[in-house]
C-alpha cells in the first residue's frame, strides 16, 4: 500500500496527515483528524451531511478522493465556523428558527449556507432553496422551511440589519417558557458539530474495539444448505465469523402479535438466520475484525449454498390459494380483526341513493433517515452487556432479545446514542440483538456501521396496504354506511402486527360520524421487508382509501368536498367507528379556520392554471391516537446540592424534541420554585440511570411524561415546602433527613376499554388529535409530473407545549406525506437502495409554503392541557395531494405513489374517453362471509395488556 503525506490548511491552520490516496476520501481524512462534525450519512454524495468548504466552494467530502486534493488546500468544516462559546449567526439562527430536530444534517447545511452567504449577502428564499438543491443538502426532519428561515435571519445579522442579541430567543417577561419557541437543549452541540452520533462514538472507542460487517445474501426466500466461511476466517484482521451457532440463547427476537385473533406465536424471527432466508436483508453471518475494511472484505468471501424457494414479494401473491406457507409457525394470512357498528350495511348499500366504491394501494414507504444504523456493544463495569443504539424505546432490548442472546433482562443495559432520526423503525431490536450477540461471542467491545444499502434492506418499512371500500350517502349528503376491507402486507416478520391491524378498524372514516359500518383489517406475511412503526402508524394506509372515498362521494353528489366533509364531521355526542364518543369535537372550529384559506387556494388555482400546467386544490381530514392504553410512564426529579434540579427519564429523542419537551414540562411544573431553565439538568435514556418512561410512539410521550413530571414535581415541592410556604434548600432537606429525589408515576389503567375482538367496539385510547390538510398542486399535463406548491395544516393537539417542536413535526410530517404521495418507495430491491433511488424529496420537491395553524382545546387530563402531536401530521396529508391531482386534471390515482408515469397514463386515458378504474383486490375471503363466520365463532374476551403502538 502506497501512502501519501498531505498538508491541509484546515480551519485556518496548516496540518499534516498521512492517508491512502486511492481509498481515503476527504471526509475520511477530516474525521480521522478528530473533526467529526463532518457527518457521514449516505456515503454516496446524495445527502450533503459531509459538506465542507474546499477553497471556498461547497463540496460533499465523502465523494472527493484525497488523491485529487492538492497540498495546502483550504478546507473549512463546521468546527471552523463557530464554537459553543462563539457562535456564527448561522448556528444561532439554526437554533432559534427550529433548524435542529435530529440535527444530523445541521453541520452540512450550515457549512453549505456559509458558502452561499460568502457569495451572496442578500439571498432571496428561492436563492437559498436553489443553493441547497444544487448542493444536494438533504433533511428528513424539518420540511426545509425552518432552514431557509435560518439562512434569511443569519444573512440579516451578517448585513448589520440585526444583532445576535436581537436574533437570540428571549424568555418572556412572565418567565414562562411553556408554549414558546425556546430552543432545544441539545441544539447547541449539534449546530457546532460537537455532538457525537453513533459513527462518531465508534471512532472514539478503545483501541481494542472490533468492527462488524453483516453478510446479507441477495435473496428473498431460500433454504440454506451450507454456509462456508473457512476462507473468511483466514482473512487479515479477522477475529471470528459469528453465525447463529455462536449465539448462547434461543436466537429469537420476541416481539410478536399477542392478540386473541392472531395465529402467530411471535418466535418466527431469528437474530441470525438458521436454515432459511425469509427476506432480502436477513443476516446469515457477521464478520468480526480489527477494522471495518477487514470485516467487510471478509464478509464478501462468505459463501452460501442454497435452495431457491418461491418469493412472494406482495400480499396478493402471498395469500393466493396456491401460495406456499412462508413460516412453519403461522399461516400467511394470520390476523383478521372485525369491525361492526350499527346495522347490517348490505341492505343500506342496496337501497341508498348514492354509493361509491374503490380499491386503493398504499406503498411500502422507507423511513429514509440520513444516518444509517450504527450500534455499539460492550461489557460494562457492572457486568452488563451495554448496547448503544437508536431505539425509540430504550428498554425494549432488555425484554425482546434477552432470551434470544441468553442473558437475563437485568444484565442488558440500553443507552440511546444521539440519534440521526428514526421515525419509528428503531422500535425493532434486530440490529441491537446482532451486535450484542457478537460482543458476547468475542468478549470484546464491538461496533457496527451499516452502509446505506445494508440499512435499507435490514430495517423495517411502513406496511403496504390493499383496501376495498364502499360508501353510501343520502340525498342530503349525509353518510349512511361504509364497508371496508384493508389488508396490510406485513412482510417477513410479525413485529407489532396486532397494533397495526387495530389501526385499520379505528381510523377509517375518522373524524366523521358514520352510523353503520362493516369492516375487516388483516395482516399477512410476505417475503419482503417486515412492517414496523412509522409516524402515523397504520392510519396513513386507512386514510388513503377513506379520504379518497370522501372526495369520490362529494364528486358523485356534485358537492364541494369541503362542504361534504363539513356536513359529516363528528359533533358533540356522535360516536366514532368503535361505537364510543369522540374525546373532543373540534372539527367545526378546525374547518372554520381552514375555510378562508381553502377558498383563497381555489381562487389561486383557477387564476393560475394553464392548459399545459393545471393547478388543483385537495383537502383531507385526519388525526391519531395519543397513547394506546393501558399506558404507564415514570420520571424522577432530584434536588441537587447547588440548587439545580435533575430530571431523569427515558423519553427517547429521535429528533422530535424529547429534550425540549422535558425542559418545558419541568420548568412549568416547578415554577413555584422560581428556577431558571439553566437550573434544570437532563439525564435521559440510559436504562441503568433512568426509570421506564415508555416508547416515543403513539404520540404519547409529551402526554405521559408530562403528567408524570407534574406528579414528581408536586411530590418534591411538597417535601421542600415549609410551614410558612417557603421552600427548604438542599442542605435543609439533608439536615432534616428528607429525601431529595422523587419518582412520578402516571398510569392510564382503568381509563381504557380494549377493542372487542368480535366487534371492534371499544375505547382503547385516553386521548386523540385532530386535523385538516390543504394541498395545492400543479400537474404538467404532458409529463404527468406533479409539483406541490403549498401545504397547510390546521390541527388541534391540545395546548401547544413547544411551538418550535410542534411546528417542526408539522412541517416534517407534511414533507414525508408529499414523498409518500408522489415518489417514495421500497419495492424494487435493486433500485430502492439509496436516498435518491428511493424517491427522497429534496428541497425543491417540497414547497416553501408550509403553514401550520392551531385550534387549542385544552385536554381535561393532559399536562398543562396538552396532548401529543407528531403522528397527526403524517396521518392524511398525502391524500390531500392525491385529491388535489384529481381536482387539477380530473383523474384519480388509486395506487401510490402517484408517479409522473401513472398520472400521465391516467390523463391520456381520460382524453381518449376511457376511465382507469382499480381492480377489486382479492384479500383472502369475502368481507361479509368472513364477518359472518367471526360472528358465528366469537372469541371469549379476556383481560389483556396492549403494546403501545
Amino acid at each position: 500500500m502506497a501512502l501519501r503525506k498531505i498538508w491541509l490548511n484546515l480551519n485556518g491552520a496548516d496540518r499534516m496527515t498521512i492517508c491512502d490516496p486511492e481509498k481515503d476520501t476527504l471526509a475520511d481524512v477530516i474525521r480521522r483528524m478528530g473533526l467529526t462534525g463532518t457527518k457521514l450519512g449516505c456515503k454516496a454524495g446524495q445527502c450533503g451531511a459531509c459538506s465542507v468548504l474546499l477553497d471556498g466552494k461547497v463540496v460533499r467530502s465523502c465523494a472527493r478522493k484525497i488523491k485529487n486534493i492538492p497540498d495546502y488546500s483550504k478546507i473549512v468544516t463546521i468546527e471552523g465556523i463557530g464554537t459553543p462559546a462563539s457562535l456564527h449567526p448561522l448556528q444561532l439562527a439554526w437554533m432559534v428558527y427550529g433548524g435542529v430536530q435530529c440535527g444530523f444534517c445541521a453541520p452540512g447545511f450550515i457549512v453549505s449556507a456559509k458558502g452561499l452567504l460568502d457569495e451572496n449577502s442578500h439571498p432571496s428564499r428561492e436563492d437559498v432553496r436553489s443553493w441547497f438543491q444544487k448542493h444536494r443538502n438533504a433533511c428528513r426532519c424539518t420540511g426545509y422551511k425552518p432552514l431557509v428561515d435560518a439562512v434569511m435571519g443569519a444573512a440579516k445579522v451578517l448585513r448589520g440589519g440585526m444583532t445576535m442579541e436581537e436574533l437570540a430567543f428571549k424568555i418572556p417577561e412572565n418567565g414562562r417558557i411553556y408554549g414558546t419557541n425556546v430552543p432545544r437543549p441539545a441544539a447547541l452541540a449539534k449546530v457546532c458539530g460537537v455532538c457525537d452520533y453513533g459513527d462518531d462514538i465508534q471512532l472514539k472507542m478503545p483501541a481494542d474495539t472490533l468492527h462488524l460487517a453483516v453478510v446479507q445474501p441477495d435473496l428473498s426466500h431460500a433454504k440454506i444448505i451450507n454456509l462456508d466461511y473457512a476462507e473468511a476466517e483466514k482473512m487479515p484482521g479477522v477475529v471470528k465469523i459469528v453465525t447463529y451457532k455462536d449465539i448462547k440463547g434461543s436466537n429469537r427476537i420476541t416481539l410478536g402479535a399477542p392478540h386473541p385473533r392472531s395465529k402467530v406465536n411471535g418466535f418466527e424471527r431469528c437474530i441470525l438466520a438458521e436454515d432459511k432466508i425469509f427476506r432480502r436483508g436477513d443476516v446469515v453471518a457477521v464478520a468480526v475484525a480489527d477494522s471495518e475494511a477487514h470485516a467487510r472484505a471478509a464478509a464478501k468471501t462468505v459463501k452460501i449454498e442454497y435452495e431457491q424457494l418461491p418469493e412472494y414479494l406482495n400480499l396478493l401473491d402471498a395469500i393466493a390459494p396456491d401460495a406456499l406457507q412462508i413460516h412453519k409457525e403461522m399461516p400467511n394470512l394470520y390476523i383478521e380483526l372485525p369491525l361492526l357498528k350499527g346495522k347490517d350495511t348490505r341492505p343500506i348499500m342496496e337501497s341508498a341513493q348514492h354509493v361509491v366504491e374503490g380499491s386503493f394501494y398504499s406503498t411500502r414507504q422507507p423511513h429514509l433517515v440520513i444516518e444509517p444504523d450504527v450500534i455499539q456493544a460492550y461489557w460494562d463495569e457492572n457486568g452488563c452487556i451495554t448496547i448503544h443504539c437508536k431505539n425509540l424505546f430504550i428498554q425494549v432490548p432488555k425484554f425482546t432479545i434477552a432470551d434470544g442472546i441468553g442473558l437475563p433482562p437485568e444484565k442488558i443495559r440500553g443507552i440511546q446514542n444521539p440519534t440521526g432520526a428514526s421515525f419509528g423503525y428503531s422500535f425493532s431490536p434486530g440490529g441491537q440483538a446482532i451486535v450484542a450477540a457478537c460482543a458476547m461471542a468475542v468478549n470484546k467491545p464491538v461496533t457496527l456501521t451499516m452502509s446505506y444499502e445494508e440499512h435499507q434492506h435490514f430495517t423495517g418499512k411502513r406496511a403496504p396496504s390493499y383496501a376495498n371500500a364502499k360508501m353510501a350517502c343520502d340525498d342530503d349528503g349525509k353518510i349512511l354506511a361504509v364497508e371496508f376491507d384493508i389488508a396490510y402486507d406485513h412482510g417477513a416478520y410479525c413485529e407489532l402486527a396486532e397494533g397495526l391491524a387495530s389501526k385499520g378498524i379505528r381510523f377509517f372514516g375518522y373524524p366523521y360520524f358514520i352510523p353503520n359500518a362493516r369492516g375487516l383489517s388483516r395482516c399477512a406475511a410476505t417475503n419482503h421487508s417486515f412492517a414496523t412503526a412509522y409516524r402515523g402508524f397504520g392510519s396513513t394506509q386507512v386514510y388513503t382509501s377513506s379520504e379518497g372515498m370522501i372526495d369520490m362521494m362529494a364528486e358523485k353528489m356534485g358537492m364541494d368536498p369541503f362542504e361534504f366533509r363539513y356536513r359529516n364531521i363528528a359533533r358533540p355526542g356522535d360516536t366514532n367507528l368503535n361505537s364510543y364518543p369522540y374525546k373532543d369535537y373540534p372539527m367545526e372550529a378546525i374547518m372554520d379556520k381552514m375555510k378562508p384559506m381553502y377558498d383563497a387556494a381555489k381562487e389561486r388555482a383557477k387564476a393560475e392554471s394553464t392548459p399545459e400546467k393545471r393547478r388543483g386544490v385537495g383537502i383531507a381530514l385526519g388525526g391519531y391516537n395519543v397513547t394506546g392504553g393501558p399506558d404507564h410512564a415514570e420520571i424522577a426529579l432530584e434536588l441537587n446540592a447547588d440548587g439545580t434540579i435533575t430530571h431523569f427519564n427515558s423519553w427517547s429523542d429521535q429528533g422530535q424534541g424529547a429534550d425540549v419537551g422535558t425542559l418545558v414540562h419541568t420548568h412549568e411544573a416547578l415554577r413555584p420554585l422560581g428556577i431558571s431553565i439553566d437550573q434544570i439538568k437532563l439525564v435521559q435514556n440510559d436504562t441503568l440511570l433512568c426509570p421506564v418512561t415508555g416508547p416515543a410512539a403513539s404520540s404519547r410521550s409529551h402526554y405521559m411524561a408530562g403528567n408524570a413530571t407534574i406528579i414528581a414535581a408536586n411530590l418534591l415541592m411538597d417535601a421542600m415546602r415549609k410551614e410558612d410556604g417557603s421552600f427548604r434548600t438542599y442542605d435543609e432537606m439533608k439536615a432534616e433527613n428528607i429525601p431529595t429525589k422523587y419518582v412520578g408515576v402516571y398510569d392510564t389503567s382503568g381509563q381504557c376499554i380494549d377493542l372487542d375482538p368480535n366487534t371492534g367496539a371499544g375505547d382503547p385510547t385516553v386521548e386523540y388529535t385532530y386535523g385538516m390538510f390543504l394541498a395545492e398542486v400543479e400537474v404538467d399535463v404532458a409529463t404527468g409530473k406533479t409539483k406541490v406548491l403549498g401545504m397547510t395544516s390546521v390541527a388541534d393537539v391540545g395546548v401547544v407545549g413547544s411551538k418550535q417542536a410542534v411546528d417542526g413535526q408539522a412541517y416534517g410530517g407534511m414533507m414525508h406525506a408529499i414523498g409518500f404521495a408522489l415518489s417514495e418507495n421500497y419495492e424494487d430491491l435493486k433500485k430502492h437502495t439509496s436516498l435518491a433511488g428511493s424517491g427522497f424529496p429534496y428541497i425543491e420537491d417540497v414547497p416553501d409554503k408550509l403553514e401550520s395553524y392551531y385550534v387549542e382545546t385544552p385536554r381535561k387530563y393532559g399536562p398543562q392541557g396538552s396532548s401529543g402531536c407528531a403522528e397527526m401530521f403524517q396521518s392524511s396529508p398525502h391524500v390531500a395531494v392525491i385529491n388535489a391531482i384529481h381536482n387539477a386534471v380530473g383523474v384519480r390515482i388509486y395506487e401510490l405513489p402517484a408517479t409522473p408515469e401513472k398520472v400521465k397514463e391516467a390523463i391520456k386515458a381520460k382524453e381518449q374517453g376511457k376511465e382507469i378504474k382499480p381492480v377489486k383486490y382479492f384479500l383472502g375471503s369475502d368481507l361479509h362471509e368472513t364477518l359472518d363466520e367471526i360472528g358465528e365463532n366469537p372469541i371469549k374476551i379476556t383481560d389483556s395488556a396492549s403494546l403501545i403502538v
